[in-house]
């Protein structure tokens, strides 16, 4: 796989609580140059951004990073989200829901925000590092009963990123029309091509125009 096609399926991302405008502009720049399929930026931003370079498509991160935020308050920030120029949400699952087996509800709140995003894209990340087999075959079910359009594997803030394995247990569990994003700890060329032969359609990394520098 070449570097302009890698980079295709790479969401560009910088979701550090310091990042400043400087930062997000920077990666906006790069994102054209390279041709990356998104920047994924902080809400706060995505005006910003949308205002400063027109065609960029822009996702954004919704009840980030933790997910316990109620489905009103994610169904608003979503709406802004959308409203100010985001193209993609992502959005993170309650996992006192999932630790608790209600899993109706999970799919419930991925429905209220795909029905808000329409025909935009929506992202589940479902934090893989805190979840049980059972758990992660169960929420492959939420987020294709939910209408969702990715399962998304990790916000990068927990205590692992994205595992080889839980991309093809996604790939058995899923259903036809969803899509894998693998994020969190990728950062090397390799790492990207491994995840993306392993059936990922997206990644979400910080670091993917680094590690192709030198090509």
């Amino acid at each position: 796989m070449d570097k302009k096609q890698a980079l295709s399926h790479v969401d560009h991302t910088l979701l550090k609580p310091t990042a400043g405008w400087d930062d997000i502009k920077a990666l906006c720049d790069e994102a054209l140059r390279f041709g990356t399929a998104s920047v994924c930026i902080p809400p706060s931003y995505v005006k910003n951004v949308r205002e400063a370079f027109n065609h960029l498509n822009i996702c954004t991160v919704i009840g980030f990073p933790l997910g316990y935020n109620t489905t009103s308050v994610k169904a608003a920030e979503a709406q802004e989200a959308l409203d100010n120029g985001a193209g993609e949400v992502d959005m993170v699952v309650n996992l006192g829901w999932v630790k608790d087996g209600r899993f109706n509800d999970v799919t419930k709140e991925i429905r209220t925000l795909k029905d808000i995003a329409g025909n935009r894209i929506l992202k589940v990340i479902v934090e893989t590092c805190y979840l049980t087999k059972d758990e992660k075959i169960a929420l492959c079910q939420c987020v294709t009963d939910g209408g969702a359009d990715y399962i998304k594997t990790s916000t990068g803030f927990g205590s692992a990123g994205a595992q080889l394995e839980d991309i093809l247990l996604f790939k058995q569990h899923i259903g036809a029309g969803v899509k894998i994003k693998a994020s969190g700890g990728i950062r090397t060329k390799e790492d990207i091509e491994a995840f993306l032969a392993a059936g990922a359609e997206r990644i979400g990394a910080s670091s993917a125009i680094k590690a192709y520098e030198n090509d």
